[in-house]
Protein backbone atom coordinates (compact mmCIF):
# COMPACT_ATOMS: atom_id res chain seq x y z
CA UNK A 1 0.00 0.00 0.00
CA UNK A 2 1.30 3.83 -0.71
CA UNK A 3 2.22 5.60 2.05
CA UNK A 4 2.97 8.91 0.96
CA UNK A 5 2.51 12.02 2.98
CA UNK A 6 -0.54 12.48 0.85
CA UNK A 7 -1.95 9.63 1.76
CA UNK A 8 -0.81 9.58 5.81
CA UNK A 9 -2.37 12.77 5.88
CA UNK A 10 -5.83 11.82 4.23
CA UNK A 11 -5.74 8.32 6.82
CA UNK A 12 -4.83 10.97 9.81
CA UNK A 13 -8.24 13.07 8.72
CA UNK A 14 -10.17 10.33 8.10
CA UNK A 15 -9.14 8.94 11.97
CA UNK A 16 -9.59 12.75 13.41
CA UNK A 17 -13.74 12.35 11.58
CA UNK A 18 -13.81 8.80 13.28
CA UNK A 19 -12.84 10.52 16.65
CA UNK A 20 -15.15 13.52 16.11
CA UNK A 21 -18.28 11.50 15.42
CA UNK A 22 -17.74 9.44 18.45
CA UNK A 23 -16.97 12.29 20.93
CA UNK A 24 -20.27 14.59 18.78
CA UNK A 25 -22.80 11.47 19.59
CA UNK A 26 -21.75 10.97 22.80
CA UNK A 27 -22.12 14.50 23.52
CA UNK A 28 -25.40 14.41 22.59
CA UNK A 29 -26.77 12.06 24.65
CA UNK A 30 -25.57 13.73 27.86
CA UNK A 31 -22.37 11.80 28.06
CA UNK A 32 -19.58 14.18 28.97
CA UNK A 33 -15.96 12.68 28.17
CA UNK A 34 -14.30 14.99 27.22
CA UNK A 35 -11.13 15.10 25.13
CA UNK A 36 -10.50 11.38 26.10
CA UNK A 37 -11.51 9.49 22.12
CA UNK A 38 -8.83 11.46 21.33
CA UNK A 39 -6.71 11.03 23.67
CA UNK A 40 -7.13 7.30 23.83
CA UNK A 41 -6.38 7.09 20.07
CA UNK A 42 -3.19 9.43 20.43
CA UNK A 43 -2.29 7.35 23.11
CA UNK A 44 -2.71 4.34 20.92
CA UNK A 45 -0.81 5.95 17.77
CA UNK A 46 2.49 7.04 19.83
CA UNK A 47 2.36 3.56 21.59
CA UNK A 48 1.80 1.18 18.53
CA UNK A 49 4.59 3.10 17.02
CA UNK A 50 6.76 2.46 19.99
CA UNK A 51 5.81 -1.33 19.53
CA UNK A 52 6.04 -1.08 16.34
CA UNK A 53 9.75 -0.70 16.72
CA UNK A 54 10.03 -2.95 19.87
CA UNK A 55 9.15 -5.83 17.55
CA UNK A 56 11.30 -5.00 14.96
CA UNK A 57 14.03 -5.43 17.18
CA UNK A 58 12.26 -8.64 18.42
CA UNK A 59 12.39 -9.95 14.72
CA UNK A 60 16.04 -9.65 14.42
CA UNK A 61 17.08 -10.50 18.02
CA UNK A 62 14.53 -13.53 18.86
CA UNK A 63 16.24 -13.30 22.93
CA UNK A 64 14.28 -9.67 22.95
CA UNK A 65 11.04 -11.39 22.95
CA UNK A 66 11.13 -11.89 27.02
CA UNK A 67 11.60 -7.82 27.26
CA UNK A 68 8.62 -7.61 24.95
CA UNK A 69 6.15 -9.87 26.74
CA UNK A 70 6.92 -8.51 30.43
CA UNK A 71 6.02 -5.22 28.64
CA UNK A 72 2.78 -6.43 27.98
CA UNK A 73 2.56 -8.21 31.10
CA UNK A 74 3.34 -5.00 33.30
CA UNK A 75 1.38 -3.28 30.99
CA UNK A 76 -1.68 -5.26 31.49
CA UNK A 77 -0.95 -5.45 35.44
CA UNK A 78 -1.18 -1.97 36.13
CA UNK A 79 -4.24 -1.25 34.50
CA UNK A 80 -6.32 -3.99 36.17
CA UNK A 81 -4.66 -3.45 39.32
CA UNK A 82 -6.15 0.44 38.82
CA UNK A 83 -9.51 -0.93 37.90
CA UNK A 84 -9.72 -3.42 40.67
CA UNK A 85 -8.54 -0.60 43.78
CA UNK A 86 -11.88 -0.21 44.98
CA UNK A 87 -12.18 -3.81 45.87
CA UNK A 88 -10.23 -4.74 49.36
CA UNK A 89 -7.04 -6.27 47.71
CA UNK A 90 -8.23 -5.97 44.49
CA UNK A 91 -5.09 -4.54 42.78
CA UNK A 92 -3.01 -7.81 44.26
CA UNK A 93 -5.70 -10.48 42.77
CA UNK A 94 -6.18 -8.81 39.68
CA UNK A 95 -2.55 -8.30 38.63
CA UNK A 96 -1.82 -12.12 40.02
CA UNK A 97 -5.15 -13.14 38.07
CA UNK A 98 -4.01 -11.16 35.08
CA UNK A 99 -0.78 -12.78 34.96
CA UNK A 100 -1.62 -16.34 35.53
CA UNK A 101 -4.66 -16.21 32.93
CA UNK A 102 -1.98 -14.68 30.14
CA UNK A 103 0.64 -16.99 31.16
CA UNK A 104 -1.92 -20.49 31.29
CA UNK A 105 -3.28 -19.73 28.04
CA UNK A 106 -0.11 -18.97 25.88
CA UNK A 107 1.85 -21.72 27.34
CA UNK A 108 -0.93 -24.63 26.52
CA UNK A 109 -0.75 -23.15 22.75
CA UNK A 110 2.28 -23.54 22.43
CA UNK A 111 3.08 -26.43 24.21
CA UNK A 112 0.17 -28.65 22.44
CA UNK A 113 1.60 -27.20 19.22
CA UNK A 114 -1.34 -24.70 17.96
CA UNK A 115 0.82 -22.21 17.67
CA UNK A 116 4.19 -22.25 16.48
CA UNK A 117 7.52 -20.93 18.10
CA UNK A 118 8.27 -18.29 16.07
CA UNK A 119 8.42 -14.58 17.12
CA UNK A 120 5.86 -13.72 15.64
CA UNK A 121 3.37 -16.41 16.87
CA UNK A 122 4.47 -16.55 19.92
CA UNK A 123 4.08 -12.12 20.50
CA UNK A 124 0.34 -12.92 18.52
CA UNK A 125 -0.72 -15.58 20.86
CA UNK A 126 0.45 -13.92 23.84
CA UNK A 127 -0.55 -10.01 23.44
CA UNK A 128 -4.30 -11.73 22.09
CA UNK A 129 -4.60 -13.89 25.35
CA UNK A 130 -2.95 -11.44 27.71
CA UNK A 131 -5.32 -8.53 27.05
CA UNK A 132 -8.31 -10.67 26.89
CA UNK A 133 -6.93 -11.28 30.71
CA UNK A 134 -6.76 -7.54 31.50
CA UNK A 135 -9.99 -7.03 29.85
CA UNK A 136 -11.79 -9.82 31.70
CA UNK A 137 -10.26 -8.76 34.85
CA UNK A 138 -11.84 -5.17 35.00
CA UNK A 139 -15.39 -6.49 34.10
CA UNK A 140 -15.17 -9.48 36.69
CA UNK A 141 -14.16 -6.40 38.76
CA UNK A 142 -16.64 -4.10 37.96
CA UNK A 143 -19.66 -6.50 38.50
CA UNK A 144 -18.37 -7.74 41.54
CA UNK A 145 -17.84 -4.45 43.09
CA UNK A 146 -21.06 -3.30 41.90
CA UNK A 147 -23.35 -6.72 43.13
CA UNK A 148 -21.31 -6.67 46.47
CA UNK A 149 -22.69 -2.92 47.22
CA UNK A 150 -25.74 -3.84 45.71
CA UNK A 151 -25.93 -7.11 48.19
CA UNK A 152 -24.39 -5.44 51.10
CA UNK A 153 -27.25 -6.67 53.48
CA UNK A 154 -27.00 -10.14 51.78
CA UNK A 155 -23.87 -10.59 52.40
CA UNK A 156 -23.65 -9.64 55.85
CA UNK A 157 -26.44 -11.54 56.68
CA UNK A 158 -25.02 -14.81 56.04
CA UNK A 159 -21.23 -13.90 58.11
CA UNK A 160 -23.65 -13.24 60.99
CA UNK A 161 -24.67 -17.04 60.47
CA UNK A 162 -21.68 -18.77 60.61
CA UNK A 163 -20.95 -18.03 57.03
CA UNK A 164 -17.09 -17.95 55.54
CA UNK A 165 -16.63 -14.73 53.16
CA UNK A 166 -15.98 -17.21 50.50
CA UNK A 167 -19.23 -18.61 51.11
CA UNK A 168 -20.93 -15.46 51.66
CA UNK A 169 -19.97 -14.07 48.35
CA UNK A 170 -20.40 -17.11 45.87
CA UNK A 171 -23.19 -16.45 43.90
CA UNK A 172 -21.73 -12.63 43.96
CA UNK A 173 -18.62 -13.81 42.62
CA UNK A 174 -20.83 -16.63 39.78
CA UNK A 175 -22.15 -13.69 38.52
CA UNK A 176 -19.60 -11.46 37.91
CA UNK A 177 -17.39 -14.19 36.42
CA UNK A 178 -20.41 -15.28 34.34
CA UNK A 179 -20.89 -11.24 32.92
CA UNK A 180 -17.24 -11.64 32.12
CA UNK A 181 -17.26 -14.63 30.05
CA UNK A 182 -20.40 -13.41 28.42
CA UNK A 183 -18.73 -10.93 25.86
CA UNK A 184 -16.42 -13.52 24.50
CA UNK A 185 -18.90 -16.33 24.86
CA UNK A 186 -21.25 -14.58 22.19
CA UNK A 187 -18.05 -13.11 19.67
CA UNK A 188 -17.03 -16.64 19.75
CA UNK A 189 -20.45 -18.22 19.04
CA UNK A 190 -21.14 -15.58 16.15
CA UNK A 191 -17.79 -15.70 15.00
CA UNK A 192 -18.04 -16.10 10.68
CA UNK A 193 -21.88 -14.98 11.04
CA UNK A 194 -21.98 -11.33 12.61
CA UNK A 195 -17.77 -10.53 12.77
CA UNK A 196 -14.82 -11.51 10.95
CA UNK A 197 -12.57 -11.20 13.98
CA UNK A 198 -9.26 -9.41 13.25
CA UNK A 199 -6.81 -12.32 13.91
CA UNK A 200 -8.57 -14.57 11.10
CA UNK A 201 -8.21 -10.95 8.40
CA UNK A 202 -4.85 -10.57 9.53
CA UNK A 203 -3.90 -14.43 9.04
CA UNK A 204 -5.06 -13.93 5.49
CA UNK A 205 -3.32 -10.61 5.05
CA UNK A 206 -0.06 -12.25 6.24
CA UNK A 207 -0.08 -14.96 3.44
CA UNK A 208 -2.16 -18.23 5.29
CA UNK A 209 -4.68 -19.81 3.27
CA UNK A 210 -8.49 -19.85 4.88
CA UNK A 211 -7.95 -23.04 6.08
CA UNK A 212 -4.69 -21.82 7.87
CA UNK A 213 -6.37 -18.96 8.79
CA UNK A 214 -9.56 -20.32 10.55
CA UNK A 215 -7.39 -22.66 12.64
CA UNK A 216 -5.62 -20.27 13.61
CA UNK A 217 -8.80 -18.08 14.66
CA UNK A 218 -9.96 -20.75 16.54
CA UNK A 219 -6.84 -21.51 17.98
CA UNK A 220 -7.84 -17.92 19.76
CA UNK A 221 -10.45 -18.09 20.60
CA UNK A 222 -9.88 -21.39 22.57
CA UNK A 223 -6.94 -19.18 24.47
CA UNK A 224 -8.70 -16.29 24.87
CA UNK A 225 -11.78 -17.97 26.60
CA UNK A 226 -9.22 -19.81 29.04
CA UNK A 227 -7.06 -16.72 29.47
CA UNK A 228 -10.78 -15.29 30.96
CA UNK A 229 -11.94 -17.67 32.82
CA UNK A 230 -8.90 -18.57 34.73
CA UNK A 231 -8.10 -14.65 35.29
CA UNK A 232 -11.92 -14.08 36.20
CA UNK A 233 -12.13 -16.64 38.39
CA UNK A 234 -8.91 -16.06 40.34
CA UNK A 235 -9.71 -12.31 41.29
CA UNK A 236 -13.18 -13.49 42.31
CA UNK A 237 -12.08 -15.98 44.89
CA UNK A 238 -9.47 -13.80 45.89
CA UNK A 239 -11.35 -11.06 46.44
CA UNK A 240 -14.36 -13.03 47.75
CA UNK A 241 -12.28 -14.74 50.39
CA UNK A 242 -11.45 -11.45 51.87
CA UNK A 243 -12.57 -10.32 55.32
CA UNK A 244 -13.04 -7.36 54.20
CA UNK A 245 -16.17 -5.63 52.22
CA UNK A 246 -16.00 -3.08 49.43
CA UNK A 247 -16.49 0.44 50.66
CA UNK A 248 -19.88 1.75 50.30
CA UNK A 249 -20.24 3.84 47.22
CA UNK A 250 -20.12 7.60 48.04
CA UNK A 251 -22.48 10.17 46.64
CA UNK A 252 -21.36 13.35 46.23
CA UNK A 253 -22.04 16.26 48.79
CA UNK A 254 -24.77 19.13 47.58
CA UNK A 255 -23.25 22.36 47.29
Amino acid sequence: MDYSPWHLLQIAGGIAVLVGATTAILHAHGVRVGWRPAVAIARAIVQLAAVSVLLSATLRWPALIVVFLALMFSTATFTGARRASGLPGGRRAAALAIIAGGATATSLALVLGLVGLDVQQVIAIAGITIGNAMSSSTLTARKYLASARAGMGEIEGMLALGATPSQATARIRRDAVREALIPTMDQTRNTGLVTLPGAFVGALFGGLSPVGAGIFQVTVLASVMLSQAVTATILSTMVGRSPVLPAPETTPTPA
